[in-house]
């Protein structure tokens, strides 16, 4: 059964982006043709290629049925990295277990001239951790790669703020870490809420996706128990029924006490 997955995926790979796939492995050998962003290019086929494990800052959103300018910090910077690694070269993309991404695009790691690209720009600080069961082959390297930009203050962990819970409103888009005391622990049937203040629709929340729960689990942390515990919590702040930081892997939680 599992050859034949095998099989299939390398015939699914072959016809749709028109590159070499290796019969041994989940990859292929493509050539890039355009960096629309930081962490997505297009290649020669015409297939849009996501990278997995990291989020780079937004150059384009969409509103509804278009597309708008944001221009991010660091947006233009991360798209410029990502050209001078990929763009117009041969490139390996090596496929995880979940193939495409909800917008049909492909999600790979990618590695050119020895380099593996996704650590790098993580590296460099102009992307942060975004680690999505089951496609985390690699996420021990890039959990390393944002922690060296994050000692080394590079790219978005240049300007990281360092803010108590109660102020977290005041730093919507920004990089901080956040400390306070966890009041409330909320449990729904995909997320586990971490609430710093009364009330949660207000206060600062740090959001835990039970589909993330394995990592913080083999670390031998369950986030239940941070009831009452002082955490500081570092990451993007959004604003979402409140302040929140979206915890995806358990090293961006420290607990105080």
């Amino acid at each position: 059964m599992r050859f034949i997955r095998s099989l299939f995926l390398i015939v699914v790979l072959t016809l749709v982006l028109g590159c070499q796939v290796s019969p041994f492995a989940k990859y292929l050998d493509a050539k890039v043709s355009e960096c629309i962003d930081g962490d997505t290019v297009k290649l020669d086929s015409g297939q849009v290629v996501r990278f997995i494990g990291l989020d780079t800052p937004e150059l384009h959103k969409k509103t509804g049925e278009n597309w708008v300018d944001v221009n991010e910090p660091l947006a233009l910077e991360a798209k410029q990295l990502n050209e001078r690694l990929v763009k117009g070269k041969l490139v390996r993309l090596e496929f995880d277990v979940e193939l495409r991404d909800k917008y049909s695009r492909f999600l790979a790691y990618c590695f050119v001239d020895n380099v593996f690209v996704n650590e790098r720009i993580l590296e460099e600080g102009l992307g942060l951790l975004y680690t999505r069961p089951p496609n985390v082959r690699y996420n021990e390297i890039l959990v390393a790669a944002q922690k060296r930009a994050r000692n080394n203050q590079k790219g978005l962990w240049s300007n990281e703020q360092f803010i108590s819970a109660r102020d977290a409103a005041n730093y919507i888009g920004s990089i901080a870490s956040v400390e306070g005391k966890v009041l409330k622990v909320r449990e729904s049937e995909k997320v586990i809420y971490l609430n710093f203040g009364k009330d949660y629709k207000k206060d600062f929340t740090v959001v835990i996706f039970r589909q993330d729960l394995a990592s913080f689990f083999a670390a031998g942390i369950n986030p239940v128990k941070f009831k009452n515990k002082t955490l500081r919590v570092f990451g993007k702040v959004k604003d979402y029924n409140g302040p929140e930081i979206i915890a995806r892997h358990p090293s961006q939680i420290e607990v105080l006490e």
